[in-house]
Order: structure tokens, then C-alpha cells, then sequence
């Protein structure tokens, strides 16, 4: 079992046939980076629980329903008066996405500490703002190192929202403390470059590095078009090109590779730290391969709509 644990929030996102850098209306969609890679691993049929914490306003009970319609066990899931998280995405004509955050008091940053994790929870999966925003962050910080310190298996992708980030170098010296209890760091290229040094980027091959000497065992970077690529503590190195395709936005793309590597993680059996560590280039190659797959039918519509497993059986 599968534990991802983050925000889930709503994405007001420009309807199709608005001009990019104009105003238009703005069509609700569900999202969050931990809400929808639950909801590619529940898709693609791994056993997924989802870690949250849920408005009682409307747009909290659709977050609820499509979890449950996806396959992810929601019993886990918290629910509060707050409202919903919301994130105003702007779509420029290459279909990428920016965002704005309307963050304060709402219902998924107060989530509470699950307590003892039950038995089945194999992986840990964490990112995006449920790691940057008070109180959840802290609270989801450790549950890391719990799950990390019991022997388990844990993936992140910290999804950086610069914006959102008050004090870089605060935050920079934050995510360092936590790669001794990652197992699996999953990353954008731009991300990397971020964390790596600054505004302007820095070397990320010598980061990567660095990181992996710290705890990881393996790093993987999302390099948009350019595809994907895994390195490993142990000296592999696999790249996989992006699948071609007709893009309609970037919305979910990353957590459509995140949960769909989880997805194959599970159904291979790769559920510790030490099985992760014995996955060859072979595998690596199969696994970045599915991710790529995955992401290709999640950039051909609009906002985060990942595929089901039956999807990609009738691409093979």
C-alpha cells in the first residue's frame, strides 16, 4: 500500500479558447500535486491511501468523490470547516502553467499527525506546498522521518512554488535536513536547478550528486520535452524521451509521472529502501518508459486528468 500524503485544492483554470495573457473565465478543476498523483496511482490500479486534509465546502466534497472514483482509499482523509485551497493557473501558448495561491486558513494546510502508521503503508509519498505551509508542513516532516526511521520506504517531490517560498535559504537548508530519509527524490529540472542555487539556477549535475551522497537512492528529473531521466547512488544513469503528442497544458504532467512510478514500483515489488536500491537500468529504463507514457495521455487534455491503467494497455 501506497501512502500519499499533501494538499488537495482546486485549480481555477482558463477555459479552452482563451487568449494566453488574457483575462477569460476560469473553469474549476481539481488538483493539488499530492491530490493528483493519488489519483494516477489509484488509476493505473496500485492500492493507494491519500493523506489530507478536506474542506466540508462543495469543493471539498467533489475532491472527496473523485479520489473515491479514482480507486484511492480515502480513510485516511481528514475533513474541516476551512475552505478549499485555490490556485489561479495562467496557461502560456506553449500550454505551461503558472500559478497563484490563495492559501490563508484554509482546510489542507491544518491536517493533523496521522499518528503510528498501520502495517500495510509500504511508501511514503510527500511534496509540493503540504512541505512549505505551517502547521501541516512540520506535521508532515515528521511523518517522513517516522516512516523513514522505521525502515520504510519514502518518495518526494518538493513541486517548488518560488512564490510561496518567504525564505529560499531557510527553505534550501530545509530540504537538505530531509534527503537522509528520502528514499526516492523526484524532481523537476527547473526545481533542481532552484534548489541547486538561486533564481538563476545552478550546476544540477553537481547537485544531483550531491544529493544522492546524502541518503537518496536514486534521483529522477522531469526535463519537459526533453523527457526523463533517472541517476543513481549506485552509478546508473537512464534517459527516456517524452512520448510525442498533441499538448493541450502541462497541468499534472510531473505528478502524472511521480504517481505513475509509484504505480510501477508497487507492481514490481519495489516497496523498500533496499529493493529500490537493486533496481537495474533495465528496470529503470521500463519504469521512466511507463512514467513518459502516462504523462503523454495527461498532457493531451486539459488540466490534471491522468489515464486509467486501460488506457495505456491500448498504447502498448
Amino acid at each position: 500500500m501506497i501512502l500519499v500524503g499533501g494538499e488537495a485544492l482546486v485549480d481555477l483554470v482558463p477555459a479552452p479558447g482563451t487568449v494566453p495573457g488574457e483575462l477569460g473565465p476560469l473553469l474549476p478543476l481539481p488538483g493539488g500535486g499530492p491530490y493528483n498523483v493519488a489519483i494516477t496511482v489509484g488509476r493505473l490500479g496500485a492500492p493507494v491511501r491519500f493523506l489530507s486534509r478536506l474542506s466540508t465546502d462543495s469543493f471539498g466534497d467533489a475532491l472527496l468523490r473523485r479520489l473515491e472514483l479514482s480507486g484511492v482509499d480515502t480513510s485516511m482523509v481528514q475533513r474541516g470547516p476551512e475552505p478549499t485551497t485555490l490556485a489561479v493557473a495562467g496557461i502560456a501558448a506553449d500550454g505551461s502553467a503558472r500559478y497563484s495561491f490563495h492559501v490563508e486558513g484554509t482546510a489542507d494546510r491544518e491536517v493533523a499527525h496521522p499518528g503510528p502508521l498501520p502495517a500495510e503503508i509500504k511508501i511514503v509519498s510527500l511534496g509540493t506546498l503540504s512541505l512549505l505551509l505551517e502547521p501541516g508542513a512540520s506535521r508532515y516532516e515528521q511523518l517522513l522521518r517516522d516512516h523513514s526511521g522505521s525502515g520504510g520506504l519514502t518518495v518526494l517531490d518538493p513541486n517548488i512554488r518560488p512564490a510561496m517560498v518567504t525564505d529560499a535559504t531557510a527553505y534550501r537548508a530545509r530540504f537538505a535536513s530531509w534527503l537522509p530519509d528520502i528514499g526516492l527524490l523526484k524532481l523537476s529540472i527547473e526545481d533542481a536547478a532552484w534548489l541547486a542555487g538561486g533564481s538563476q539556477g545552478g550546476d544540477t549535475d553537481k547537485a544531483v550528486a550531491e544529493w544522492l551522497s546524502l541518503g537518496p537512492a536514486a534521483v529522477v528529473l522531469t526535463r519537459g520535452g526533453d523527457g526523463i531521466v533517472v541517476r543513481t547512488a549506485g552509478g546508473v544513469e537512464v534517459e527516456v524521451p517524452t512520448v510525442p503528442t498533441a499538448v493541450a497544458d502541462t497541468i499534472g504532467a510531473g505528478d502524472t509521472v511521480h504517481g505513475a512510478l509509484l504505480s510501477w514500483l508497487c507492481h514490481n515489488g519495489i516497496t523498500t529502501p533496499e529493493t529500490l536500491r537493486t533496481v537495474d537500468a533495465d528496470a529503470w529504463r521500463a519504469a521512466l518508459t511507463f512514467a513518459a507514457r502516462a504523462a503523454s495521455v495527461t498532457v493531451s487534455r486539459a488540466g490534471a486528468e491522468p489515464p486509467y491503467a486501460a488506457e495505456l494497455a491500448v498504447q502498448s
